[in-house]
């Protein structure tokens, strides 16, 4: 099973996008639907919210009017917390009887306008974003719902801004054309991507190999790397001691081949059994062959370097995921490493010189290996490099980029 989130702006188009999964096989979790049902007429939601607002918020039909608590709570963020302590743990709840109820092999989505808001993307192997320009929304609002501008202007700035939703988004799908575009564009998503995630979820089958080609420099490789870091944080949950972003992608300015690397720190690699079946369903699939990074000379004891290593299982989206034990060597030299390059010109430019050789050998004789192999020399020579670094500058192992502290579904 895979479980992603759907969500976008108010008029963004969503419902069209939702729709249209369910069409070629998808489950649909919809939080609105939800949202109506746990508090609809004689539940002890809608008792709840009586109470905390009036009687007057219950219609004649007996049913909630939805248009008078809005009313109350868009203003007072207060109020909108209490409705929200009401309703959020009610729809959590059922959320998971729907999830629960889905087939092993199913594709669910969960579709919900404030799931930025609310800090829930990283509950979801994946998540869609349905991009609209406001302007558009604005438009679509007064023209098929009939709100006044100004209410339609207001109930967009109560939400997440573009950016915030752009920065949560593992696929974005653009909606500024015809509903047409905006079918094909889902049909592309759930054929090249979905499918194929959810059956190396299923089948615990990792992405491995390809070309280690370089990209430039991307600027969203850090929202990407705070992306990832979350889901595998909330995923390994107390046993995780932090996720960090390291590697090539940490380095601004760095061109890299185009994957996140991430560091999960443990107390014991034990521990790692008891939340493998929430990594996985994470998108983060064990590949038991590897278990430890090359020592280095200042402790050359291999079992002070043991790990272990998760790849992705997003066919779309590469990503490393290493597990290593809090205070060994080899958590604290990814730290470093990744710091030192940060903060050195000159460090930086010789190991992209190395890089860019490294990849030329591969394009001559096609051997992957040995792109990693021709890399390594340079490592041990510059772990005393980055350690005479960290003595002069005062560096500190750094704090956990992210930890497994999320909030509640609501």
């Amino acid at each position: 099973m895979l479980t992603i989130g759907l969500t976008g702006g108010i008029g963004a188009g969503k419902s069209t996008v939702s729709r249209r999964l369910v069409e070629l096989g998808a489950v649909l979790v919809d939080a609105d639907a939800i949202a109506r049902e746990v508090v609809a007429a004689g539940t002890e939601g809608l008792a709840e919210i009586a109470e905390a607002f009036g009687p007057e918020v219950i219609g004649p039909d007996g049913e909630m009017d939805r248009a008078r608590v809005a009313s109350i709570v868009f203003s007072d963020d207060k109020k909108l917390a209490v409705l929200n302590g009401i309703t959020h743990p009610r729809i959590a709840r059922r959320t998971q009887e729907l999830e629960a109820g889905a087939p092993p092999d199913a594709v669910v989505v969960y579709d919900a306008a404030l799931m930025v808001e609310q800090g829930n993307q990283s509950r979801f192997a994946l998540v869609v974003v349905v991009d609209t320009a406001e302007e558009i929304r604005v438009r679509r609002l007064v023209e098929s719902r009939g709100l006044p501008e100004a209410d339609a202007r207001a109930r967009i700035r109560k939400q997440a801004t573009d950016a915030q939703r752009r920065a949560a988004a593992d696929a974005l799908l653009r909606n500024d054309g015809s509903p047409a575009k905006l079918v094909a564009q889902v049909d592309r998503l759930w054929a090249e991507r979905l499918v194929p995630f959810e059956e190396n979820v299923r089948l615990r089958r990792a992405i491995r190999g390809g070309t280690p080609l370089l990209a430039d420099p991307d600027p969203a490789w850090a929202a990407r790397g705070e992306r990832l870091a979350a889901r595998a944080a909330r995923a390994a949950g107390a046993v995780g001691r932090g996720v960090a972003h390291i590697g090539s992608t940490a380095v601004p300015g760095l061109p890299a081949k185009d994957i996140t690397d991430l560091q999960l720190t443990v107390d014991s690699l034990a521990e790692l059994d008891g939340v493998a079946d929430r990594l996985a369903a994470a998108g983060f699939v064990e590949i038991p062959e590897i278990t430890q990074d090359n020592p280095k000379a200042s402790d050359p004891d291999p079992a002070h370097w043991r790990k272990r290593y998760l790849g992705g299982a997003d066919p779309a989206q590469r990503v490393h995921l290493h597990v290593r034990e809090t205070g060994s060597p080899a958590q604290r030299y990814a730290l470093l490493v990744r710091d030192w390059l940060r903060a050195d010109p000159a460090a930086r430019e010789e190991y992209l010189r190395l890089k860019l050789a490294a990849a030329a050998e591969f394009a001559r004789d096609g051997d992957a290996a040995r792109y990693v192999t021709r890399k390594e020399p340079w490592f041990d020579t510059a772990a005393p490099r980055a350690e005479e670094w960290a003595a002069r500058t005062g560096w500190v192992l750094p704090g956990p980029d992210r930890s497994g502290e999320e909030p509640v579904l609501g």
